[in-house]
């Protein structure tokens, strides 16, 4: 080793000699280096512990406190709250953002306001995201963006469903088209995904522009009344473009999109019982689009009964009845889940099982608007029919419609173009289907709910049942109008011509001879018909026409 000294030995003759460095105060003690000592792998070990807790726990207590306060759950508590005990794994808890833009760069929380990962619900991996309010109000921003965009390609690879918990305030400003592009991908995954993994929405918060264009992508929006609002422009905005004075919750509660808008398919009034509904609802879906829903055993007896349908129905197509005590009847011990029960009351759609196997139920509900396809039903039902086929399961439609809405209103509205979302739907569908009338079924009504026509597998109907191409009072002023109006006596003419109508044309049997129903059975039989019928259908198979996708009505 060559020395200081060494070295000013060795300069040539009258060569002045190297500076010296300038004196730092006293040396290093004897067998030191001068350097902080070596941290130990326990010590990084506890500092990571402790960068995790904090990113956990949120960047101030004052937050969590106001969170609780508005009756609102942390991001990890909700998540909790929706995954098996235990289970959650997180992603990329550390990540920051790195904008330097008005001062952000003083504030780089760990998260950056979104908790991702996966865990189980009954057993099964389901992968979530979760926003964190505390943290700029759960804006979206580059890196928040990026680990949403994370979780969502994994769940997507792994074939497995995606949940969001939404309580975020929209694009982070501060980041500007930055966090905008953000969303962009979002949108583009979530359709990339649509029909290959559920994706479920539980609006949480507020949550406005662009944060509101992703729940409507997904298959099911949960809300809670009072905390969440979805809308694209607040009420502020409102108020300044057109001059109307709303609140939050007016604009855009959960009520407002569950009764109005159809966002929105469930409402609860707390976060437990809402995520317990959401976790009750994956117990009914397949992982992905690949999968049959899972089966449970069933104690309720595959061939039971329902006699009590004959007292439920009245065989007067007049009298109004709740179709749901039908379904609750048929279905396993009674339990279903409902889908949008608030909005488009004159259409039952549901998730129920049948000898423990998963099925979808469209019911016509004479109980509200006397069971008529409207604009609203035609859409409410489309869109569950496509959801069920999408994820293999197989659709149970019971009729009893008495035709299309009428009106200025409806026709002016577009009703044949929404009418023939629905019609589209069913004539798309590959999985079973079983369709069972009831009671009425008239006119292009009749056709729409899954008629044998439009390509369900199996027809069935009661002694009850009445199709035809309208009522009898109808079909009779129309075939009879001038016989009736020359009569001396038109009441009983048209009486008389009602009558045989009936006689002629809308007997049990006309349609079963026909060759549109494939049996009439006795109502107390229809559980253990759609049994079987159902066991014989499992291993259904259609082949499809090769095409990017078809152009259903908009």
């Amino acid at each position: 080793m060559r020395t200081a000294r060494q070295t000013v030995s060795e300069n040539p003759a009258g060569a002045p000699a190297p500076p010296r460095p300038p004196a730092a105060g006293p040396g290093p003690a004897p067998g030191t280096t001068g350097r902080p000592p070596e941290r130990s792998a326990r010590d990084r070990l506890a500092e990571l512990g402790a960068v995790k807790e904090s990113a956990r726990q949120g960047p101030d207590p004052a937050a969590t406190r106001r969170q609780h306060e508005k009756g609102k759950l942390t991001a990890h508590e909700r998540i909790g709250l929706l995954l098996d005990e235990g289970s959650f794994t997180e992603i990329e808890p550390l990540r920051r953002h790195r904008s330097t833009s008005f001062g952000l760069e003083r504030r780089r929380p760990h998260s950056d306001g979104v908790v991702t990962g996966w865990g189980t619900v009954h057993g099964r991996t389901v992968f979530v995201y979760a926003h964190d309010f505390r943290i700029f109000g759960g804006a979206l921003g580059e890196a928040h963006a990026a680990k949403i965009h994370k979780v969502m390609d994994l769940a997507t690879a792994a074939g497995a469903p995606l949940v969001s918990l939404n309580d975020g305030a929209g694009a982070r400003i501060q980041e500007g088209v930055t966090a905008l592009a953000g969303y962009g991908g979002i949108f583009e995954r979530n359709t990339r995904a649509s029909g290959v993994i559920p994706q479920i929405s539980v609006m949480l918060g507020p949550c406005a522009g662009g944060a509101a264009y992703s729940p409507a992508l997904t298959d099911f929006v949960f809300m809670v009344r009072d905390t969440a609002q979805m809308f694209i422009t607040g009420p502020d905005v409102v108020q300044a473009v057109t001059g109307e004075r709303v609140t939050h919750d007016g604009l855009g509660g959960a009520d407002v999109h569950a009764a109005t808008s159809g966002v929105a398919h469930f409402a609860y009034d707390d976060e437990q019982s809402c995520l317990e509904d959401v976790r009750f609802l994956l117990s009914l879906m397949p992982s992905n689009n690949r999968e049959l829903p899972p089966v449970e055993d069933c104690e309720d007896p595959a061939d039971r009964r329902v006699d009590a349908l004959l007292d439920l129905v009245p065989a007067d197509p007049n009298r109004a009845y709740d179709m749901t005590a039908v379904i609750e009847e048929i279905v396993d011990d009674g339990a279903y889940f409902e889908v949008q029960p608030a909005w488009a009351a004159n259409v039952v759609c549901a998730l129920a099982r049948l000898d423990g196997r998963v099925v979808g139920v469209v019911a016509n509900q004479p109980q509200h608007l006397a069971g008529v396809l409207d604009i609203p039903a035609s859409e409410k039902a489309a869109r569950f029919v496509q959801f069920c086929d999408a994820f293999n399961i197989p659709l149970v439609t019971l009729v009893d419609v008495p035709g299309f809405l009428p009106g200025l209103g409806q026709e002016h509205g577009g009703i044949i173009r929404h009418g023939a979302k629905l019609l589209y739907a069913y004539c798309n569908a590959t999985v079973p289907r079983i369709s069972v009338v009831v009671r009425k079924a008239y006119g292009g009504a009749y056709i729409v709910m899954d008629s044998r026509s439009i390509g369900a597998d199996l027809a069935l109907a009661w002694p009850t049942n009445e199709i035809a191409v309208m009522g009898a009072d109808g079909a009779a002023n129309v075939i009879f109008r001038r016989e009736i109006a020359a009569a001396d006596d038109p009441d009983a003419v048209r009486e008389q011509r009602i009558k045989e109508y009936r006689t002629e044309l809308m007997h049990p049997f006309h349609a079963a001879e026909r060759g549109l129903v494939d049996d009439v059975i006795d109502p107390g039989d229809t559980r253990a018909a759609l049994i079987r019928s159902l066991a014989m259908l499992r291993a259904k198979h259609a082949d499809l026409p090769s095409r990017k996708h078809g152009n259903q009505p908009q």
